[in-house]
Parts: structure tokens; C-alpha cells; sequence
């Protein structure tokens, strides 16, 4: 597999990363271990996990779980020095730390215990989950309402976050730094802040994207070649969306929805499982199925084409799962059907 350098750091990665969101509850430990095993036989070295992990739902007993599992993995594999580990600070929640926002002092705090649940002396790339400030990730776009936004306040605090950042880097503790759910007025100005105390630079954003959800593609994706920063792309497949698995109003057993539904959730995928949603991602499954291709496989495919540095994140509840997205990653978009997409797109715009 190929591999590529994160923004402008020294770290560099694999060109696909393995997301383990699902590790310790969808997913069990002894199959979140086959997972990374699989990972790591196709030169997939690059993982991202988070504190608050994992997902769906986030329960407060569970926090810290994924990274468990990751280090009880690494520590019974030795292979650690394979491998590049990312994870992240989580932002103001009520299942972790009651809802209070981080700050230099925090996450001096969580990276120690990041370290002590990965078993291991360095974290790879170390990101904020999303803004103290708010953020437009998850759906909040369409109602989004920057107004109560203090400047001075979040200048302030960018500089206390990358003095506890950087110290970290000196100390080895973590060898690059990134952003998630930011926007493109944050991402720029955290790279000045950084330029103005000397701290480290941004070399990474993971914000959604995907063919149904690209709000990536205009002043973010400006910001982020000009101050050359990757995109770590979560989501590629609209959270399974993309897959058809849930054509004609199905709710598989185990799938994402069928468990949000489980545990009181609306079962809706975040917000993404829309009437346009779902007609969006049968045009692209129609496709797909046109050219010959696994939509599952274009889509990660199509990823790789986009006029910016990105890192797809795929994840998978199961073995069969994961095996089916390796199967189809060593194949080239030609770039007819990536016309295709681009016309389609046009037709099914934000859907979501």
C-alpha cells in the first residue's frame, strides 16, 4: 500500500487508515484484534481511534475502551514500531468530563492517559475531537449560529491548547497534531496561532466526507492546500448508507441504524438517512453497478482523485466487513466514471 506524509509533519502513514470507532461494542476485542491483524497483513498501518470511543451510543462506562483494546493489542503483538496510532482529545460532552471544554491543561491531562491506555510512550498524530467553540460537524450545519463566538476568547485559547501541544512534542509524547469538525476559519487560524507562539503546525483535519456529504469541497479544501494539511476523511460511506444495505426502508441485524434504534436512538444514521439521502445513494449504487464496480469500491477509489491531500478512514463492525473494503483497494477510478460522479453530484447535492 502506498504511504504518504500527513501535511507538512515527518509522520507518514498509509494512504487508507483503519477507523475503530466500533472497537468494545459493536465490535468485540477478540474480532477488533482479527480486524487490525487483517489491517496490518495489507500494509494498512495507519489506525485512529478517540477517548470517547467507542460510538453508538457513547455511554460514560465505556469511554477509553477502543484505546484499551488497541493497547492490549499492541502489547501482545509487539508491533508497535508497525504501526501509526492516531487518536483525539473528545470536546465539550456530557459523557465525558460532564461537558467541560479542554484546555492546555486538559489536554496535557488526556494525553498522558490516551498513553496509558494505548500502552505506549507516543501517539502518531494527536487531534481535537471538535471545537470548544461549536462546530458545524454532525448535522448542526443547518442550523448552525456562529454569533455568540468570542474572537479574543478562542485566540486565547488556540495559544494555551498549542503551548500544552507542543510541549508534547518536545517531549516526545506525541509526533503530530490535528483538527476534526473544524471549519476553514478555524483550521487557518490555528496554523497562525501556531506560526505567531511557535507551535506545531496542523498537519491533519478529519472532518466527514464523502460523495453525499461534501462540504469539504470549497474554503476548507483551500485552506488546507495552502497550508498543507490532509484530509482524514471519516465517513466515506455515508455511515453505510452508500453500501444499499438500507434500500427499500431495511434496517439490517447489527447494522448501525438497527442498534441506534436498539438503544433509544432514531436509528436514522445522524441525520443522514434522508428520503434525498437514501434516492442519492441508489443513483450511486446504479452507478457503480453500470462500470462494474462494488459501490463500496468506487467510492474509496473516487476518494483518492479529489484535488487534495486526503487519507479515506474505513471501518467495518465485522471481518467480512473489512475484508470486502481491502478486497477492492488496490483499483484505479478511471476517470469516465469519475465524470460520472462529479454529474451525479450535481444532481444530489447535499443531500443530507
Amino acid at each position: 500500500m502506498e504511504r504518504v506524509k500527513l501535511g507538512g509533519s515527518a509522520v507518514e502513514v498509509s494512504r487508507i487508515c483503519l477507523g475503530t470507532m466500533t472497537f468494545g461494542n459493536q465490535t468485540a476485542e477478540a474480532e477488533a484484534h482479527a480486524q487490525m491483524d487483517a489491517a496490518l497483513e495489507v500494509a494498512m498501518t495507519f489506525m485512529d481511534c478517540a477517548e470517547m470511543y467507542p460510538v453508538n451510543p457513547v455511554r460514560r462506562e465505556t469511554v477509553g475502551l477502543s484505546e484499551e483494546i488497541i493497547g492490549r493489542w499492541l502489547a501482545r503483538t509487539g508491533n508497535r514500531d508497525r504501526v501509526e496510532i492516531a487518536t483525539k482529545i473528545t470536546g465539550p460532552s456530557q459523557m465525558v468530563r460532564d461537558g467541560a471544554p479542554f484546555d492546555g491543561a486538559t489536554v496535557t491531562a488526556c494525553i498522558d492517559a490516551s498513553l496509558r491506555r494505548l500502552q505506549t510512550d507516543r501517539i502518531d498524530l494527536y487531534q481535537l475531537h471538535w471545537p470548544v467553540r461549536g462546530s458545524y460537524g454532525f448535522r448542526q450545519n443547518w442550523a448552525f449560529d456562529p454569533s455568540g463566538q468570542d474572537k479574543a476568547q478562542t485566540l486565547a485559547h488556540m495559544r494555551d491548547v498549542l503551548g500544552a501541544l507542543s510541549d508534547a512534542v518536545d517531549a516526545g509524547k506525541i509526533r503530530a497534531v490535528g483538527l476534526s469538525n473544524e471549519s476553514a476559519w478555524g483550521l487557518t487560524r490555528w496554523c497562525d496561532v501556531a506560526d505567531e507562539i511557535g507551535g506545531p503546525r496542523m498537519a491533519a483535519i478529519q472532518n466527514e466526507y464523502s460523495p453525499l456529504y461534501r462540504l469539504y469541497d470549497t474554503d476548507l479544501a483551500e485552506v488546507a492546500v495552502n497550508e498543507d494539511v490532509t484530509l482524514l476523511s471519516y465517513s466515506p460511506l455515508a455511515a453505510g448508507l452508500l453500501t444499499g444495505k438500507y434500500a427499500s426502508g431495511a434496517i439490517p441485524e447489527g447494522s448501525r441504524a438497527a442498534v441506534d434504534k436498539a438503544t433509544g436512538g432514531q436509528g436514522n444514521l445522524g441525520g443522514r438517512k434522508t428520503d434525498r439521502g437514501m434516492a442519492a445513494a441508489e443513483a450511486y449504487g446504479r452507478l457503480a453497478a453500470e462500470h462494474g464496480w462494488d459501490v463500496v469500491h468506487m467510492v474509496i477509489a473516487w476518494q483518492l482523485t479529489r484535488p487534495f491531500k486526503v487519507v479515506p478512514i474505513i471501518g467495518a463492525t465485522t471481518m467480512d466487513q473489512l475484508r470486502h473494503l481491502i478486497a477492492g483497494l488496490d483499483r484505479d477510478l478511471p476517470d469516465e466514471l469519475r465524470r460520472r460522479i462529479e454529474r451525479l453530484h450535481r444532481a444530489h447535492p447535499l443531500p443530507y
